[in-house]
Protein backbone atom coordinates (compact mmCIF):
# COMPACT_ATOMS: atom_id res chain seq x y z
CA UNK A 1 0.00 0.00 0.00
CA UNK A 2 1.51 3.40 -0.83
CA UNK A 3 1.79 6.56 0.99
CA UNK A 4 -1.16 7.96 -0.49
CA UNK A 5 -3.39 5.05 0.01
CA UNK A 6 -2.93 4.94 2.90
CA UNK A 7 -3.27 8.61 4.18
CA UNK A 8 -6.62 7.93 1.91
CA UNK A 9 -7.46 4.84 4.30
CA UNK A 10 -6.87 7.28 7.48
CA UNK A 11 -8.86 10.30 5.83
CA UNK A 12 -11.56 7.55 5.34
CA UNK A 13 -11.25 6.16 8.94
CA UNK A 14 -11.33 9.34 10.79
CA UNK A 15 -14.47 10.55 8.93
CA UNK A 16 -16.93 7.66 9.40
CA UNK A 17 -15.61 8.19 12.76
CA UNK A 18 -16.79 11.60 13.07
CA UNK A 19 -20.55 10.23 11.48
CA UNK A 20 -20.75 7.67 14.62
CA UNK A 21 -23.57 9.31 16.61
CA UNK A 22 -22.47 10.84 20.15
CA UNK A 23 -24.93 9.57 22.89
CA UNK A 24 -27.82 7.13 22.87
CA UNK A 25 -30.27 7.35 19.85
CA UNK A 26 -31.91 4.03 20.54
CA UNK A 27 -34.85 6.36 22.90
CA UNK A 28 -35.15 9.61 20.26
CA UNK A 29 -38.33 10.14 19.29
CA UNK A 30 -38.39 12.26 16.65
CA UNK A 31 -40.01 15.10 18.37
CA UNK A 32 -37.25 17.63 17.72
CA UNK A 33 -37.67 18.35 14.31
CA UNK A 34 -34.75 20.82 13.44
CA UNK A 35 -32.35 17.99 15.45
CA UNK A 36 -33.86 15.24 12.25
CA UNK A 37 -33.50 17.86 9.56
CA UNK A 38 -29.48 18.81 10.97
CA UNK A 39 -28.87 14.84 11.59
CA UNK A 40 -30.39 13.97 7.92
CA UNK A 41 -28.55 17.16 6.28
CA UNK A 42 -25.34 15.90 8.15
CA UNK A 43 -25.56 12.39 6.84
CA UNK A 44 -26.09 13.90 3.24
CA UNK A 45 -23.02 15.79 3.67
CA UNK A 46 -21.25 12.87 5.09
CA UNK A 47 -21.95 11.09 2.25
CA UNK A 48 -20.97 13.55 -0.46
CA UNK A 49 -17.64 13.45 1.13
CA UNK A 50 -16.97 9.64 1.23
CA UNK A 51 -18.19 10.17 -2.65
CA UNK A 52 -15.81 13.27 -3.31
CA UNK A 53 -12.79 11.73 -1.67
CA UNK A 54 -13.62 8.25 -3.54
CA UNK A 55 -13.35 9.96 -6.60
CA UNK A 56 -10.46 12.32 -5.55
CA UNK A 57 -8.66 8.94 -4.61
CA UNK A 58 -9.41 7.94 -8.34
CA UNK A 59 -8.26 10.49 -10.33
CA UNK A 60 -5.23 10.51 -8.43
CA UNK A 61 -4.01 7.26 -8.56
CA UNK A 62 -4.81 6.96 -12.21
CA UNK A 63 -2.66 10.64 -12.32
CA UNK A 64 -0.30 8.75 -10.54
CA UNK A 65 -0.23 5.44 -12.53
CA UNK A 66 0.15 7.82 -15.77
CA UNK A 67 3.34 9.82 -13.95
CA UNK A 68 4.39 6.14 -13.26
CA UNK A 69 4.50 5.19 -16.63
CA UNK A 70 6.10 8.21 -17.91
CA UNK A 71 9.06 8.13 -15.69
CA UNK A 72 9.52 4.36 -16.46
CA UNK A 73 8.93 5.69 -19.87
CA UNK A 74 11.84 8.67 -19.81
CA UNK A 75 14.42 6.44 -17.63
CA UNK A 76 14.71 3.85 -19.68
CA UNK A 77 16.08 6.66 -22.81
CA UNK A 78 19.36 7.91 -23.96
CA UNK A 79 20.35 11.19 -21.86
CA UNK A 80 21.51 12.33 -25.64
CA UNK A 81 18.01 10.69 -26.61
CA UNK A 82 16.36 13.36 -24.49
CA UNK A 83 18.45 16.01 -25.04
CA UNK A 84 17.70 15.87 -28.87
CA UNK A 85 13.44 15.52 -27.83
CA UNK A 86 14.11 18.71 -26.07
CA UNK A 87 15.39 20.29 -28.89
CA UNK A 88 13.16 19.02 -31.46
CA UNK A 89 10.56 20.13 -28.81
CA UNK A 90 11.73 24.09 -28.44
CA UNK A 91 11.87 23.75 -32.42
CA UNK A 92 8.33 22.94 -33.18
CA UNK A 93 6.62 24.94 -30.09
CA UNK A 94 9.18 27.91 -29.43
CA UNK A 95 6.87 29.75 -27.23
CA UNK A 96 5.05 27.19 -25.29
CA UNK A 97 9.11 26.52 -24.43
CA UNK A 98 9.91 30.05 -23.29
CA UNK A 99 6.61 29.53 -21.07
CA UNK A 100 7.81 25.88 -19.60
CA UNK A 101 10.99 27.78 -18.88
CA UNK A 102 9.76 30.83 -17.46
CA UNK A 103 6.98 28.68 -15.24
CA UNK A 104 10.05 26.27 -14.09
CA UNK A 105 12.53 29.79 -12.90
CA UNK A 106 10.37 30.99 -11.21
CA UNK A 107 8.99 27.53 -9.01
CA UNK A 108 13.09 27.19 -8.68
CA UNK A 109 13.30 31.18 -7.18
CA UNK A 110 10.68 30.52 -4.95
CA UNK A 111 11.51 27.45 -3.87
CA UNK A 112 15.42 29.20 -2.72
CA UNK A 113 14.15 32.00 -1.70
CA UNK A 114 11.83 30.28 0.47
CA UNK A 115 15.07 28.63 2.17
CA UNK A 116 16.74 31.36 3.07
Amino acid sequence: MSEFEAEVKKAEEELNAGLIPVGDTAGWTGTDEFLGDIRMQAEEYGQQIKDAAGKAYGYASEKFATAGDKFKEISSKDPKELVEDAKEFARQKPGQTILISAAVGLVLGFLLKGRK
